[in-house]
């Protein structure tokens, strides 16, 4: 822990010296996280202070990963990533966005899938211009890789909801309501026959007990519409990456928009490489 805290201390003053605008906005956003620590213990909510306690946590993990791999990560990249977790942690799990405001979930995922993208194209950038690696892959194997290891780190979170749901009783694959489905369970012959379930306006739930839970509007789906659609938007963030990554590695130009997104090694190693 000395040695964390240590490390942390470091990384901060080389960034208020190297990148001022992504060092006050870090701070404002641990201002913020702060005040909503300190509200949720007056309120008793302790879940949402341990939700805040690891918030502070994930806010360090950019400029520690700078500072423990010895790369740059471009000030756009690193100021998204650290909105991206205020916006998912506090904003969207304590201040309920995700259920209040349409769509917040779809935009983070999609978001999500983008800075994925850059990161994977970052890692084989940096081994493809590496003297030390045999291996030289073409821009278009690149960007396909990139979107490869975005969806990847996507479905590996969708595997982390669908575990937190089932063994902790928590609810983050968000439940949606449908008024058609096409199920073999209802089968009577069961030889795998679909049969169509539509306009469905209300489902009603018996407990054990005798009592009767209504649901209006339709056929509570668990989950699957949920996992579907965030990992579509991952797709399609990782897409847009990828197609901004090949025109990078084409043009390798310093001022595009893709060289804003894409980590890099530090001045000190490239100048051992070239």
């Amino acid at each position: 822990m000395a040695g964390f805290i240590s490390r942390a201390k470091e990384t901060m003053r080389s960034k208020r010296a190297e990148q001022p605008v992504v060092f006050v906005l870090y701070f404002v956003l641990r201002a913020l996280v702060l005040v909503t620590l300190v509200r949720s213990a007056f309120l008793g909510h302790y879940e949402h202070m341990m939700l805040c306690v690891l918030t502070l946590v994930l806010l360090l993990v950019p400029s520690l990963i700078e500072h423990t791999l010895d790369i740059e990560l471009p000030d756009l990249l690193e100021s998204i990533i650290l909105l991206f977790i205020f916006a998912a942690e506090i904003l969207g799990e304590i201040d309920a966005f995700y259920i209040r405001i349409p769509f917040w979930d779809t935009i983070l995922h999609t978001t999500w899938g983008f800075l994925c993208a850059g990161i994977g194209f970052a890692l084989f950038d940096i081994l493809n211009r590496s003297d030390s690696s045999k291996i030289k892959l073409t821009p278009l194997y690149m960007a396909v890789s990139a979107a490869a290891f975005s969806m990847c780190i996507g479905a590996c979170w969708e595997i982390f909801e669908y575990l937190a749901d089932s063994f902790i009783g928590v609810d983050m694959q968000k439940d949606t309501l449908v008024q058609t489905i096409n199920t073999v369970w209802l089968d009577p012959t069961n030889s795998n026959v679909t049969i169509p379930v539509r306009d469905i306006v209300s489902t009603q739930i018996t407990l054990a007990s005798g009592e009767v839970i209504q649901i209006p509007g339709g056929y509570l789906d668990i989950g699957i519409h949920d996992s579907m659609a965030d990992l579509i938007v991952n797709l399609i963030g990782a897409l847009v990456f990828a197609v901004i990554g090949f025109a990078y590695v084409k043009t390798r130009d310093s001022n595009s928009l893709a060289a804003r997104f894409i980590p890099r090694v530090r001045r000190s190693r490239d100048r051992k490489q070239v």
